[in-house]
C-alpha cells in the first residue's frame, strides 16, 4: 500500500498551492480548506499568514506525472 504524503498541489493553486494540497491529502473540496485559513489568519491577526508561507516553504511540490 502507498504511503500517503501531503504536497503542495499543481492543479488546485492560487497562491503556492498549499490549500489545495492539504485539501487532496484529506480528499475535500480546496475552498473550505481556504475558508478555514481566511478565518484562522484573520482570528490570529496575522500568524495564520506566516503559518501559510512557512507551510510553503516546508512541503514540497507535487511531483510531475
Amino acid at each position: 500500500m502507498d504511503k500517503k504524503r501531503l504536497y503542495r498541489s499543481r492543479q488546485e493553486r492560487m497562491v503556492c498551492g498549499v490549500c489545495g494540497g492539504i485539501a487532496e491529502y484529506f480528499d475535500i473540496d480546496p475552498t473550505i480548506i481556504r475558508l478555514i485559513w481566511v478565518l484562522v489568519m484573520v482570528s490570529s491577526c496575522g500568524t495564520g499568514l506566516l503559518a501559510y508561507f512557512i507551510a510553503a516553504v516546508i512541503i514540497p511540490d507535487q511531483p510531475q506525472t
